[in-house]
């Protein structure tokens, strides 16, 4: 049997992943990070976007995360978030419709919105279209 390392997905309202993985990927503050079987400890925050599982029969899973922490221990990855979710739960409506919004009070000086929350927004709402489009592309395969 291939070697595994086991991925926790969790975020404030529930445990979204929890199971064996070949290798997992996420986007720490500093870049991208491939998390394989025996990886040497780790605690970094990471920035919104998607965790993708590769699990040890081939295929892969896709979330998404709206930042949070990875902690890493050589047989366990655990990644909290306030808000995490399948990649394929997401709605796509909803996040065109924020990252809109958040552009237009970036434009938008005199928006009741702060610059902070609306700059928070858009990479929230980028990060969710990303992690869309990356699962539509795996299913194209």
């Amino acid at each position: 049997m291939a070697s595994t390392i086991h991925c926790d997905i969790v975020s404030a309202e529930a445990e979204i992943f929890s199971g064996e993985a070949a290798m997992v990927v996420v986007t720490g503050e500093e870049g991208e990070l491939g998390i394989a079987p025996r990886h040497a400890p780790l605690l970094t925050r990471l920035k919104p976007g998607q965790v993708r599982v590769m699990l040890p029969e081939g295929g892969e899973e896709f979330y998404y995360i709206s930042g949070g922490l990875l902690e890493v221990q050589p047989h366990v990855v655990t990644v909290l978030s306030d808000t995490a979710a399948r990649a394929s739960d997401l709605d796509e409506a909803a996040a065109l419709k924020a990252k809109e919004e958040a552009e237009r009070a970036l434009s938008d000086r005199q928006a009741d919105m702060e610059v902070a929350e609306a700059q928070a927004q858009l990479a929230e709402a980028m990060a969710q279209l990303a992690a869309l489009e990356r699962l539509r592309k795996s299913l194209k395969r």
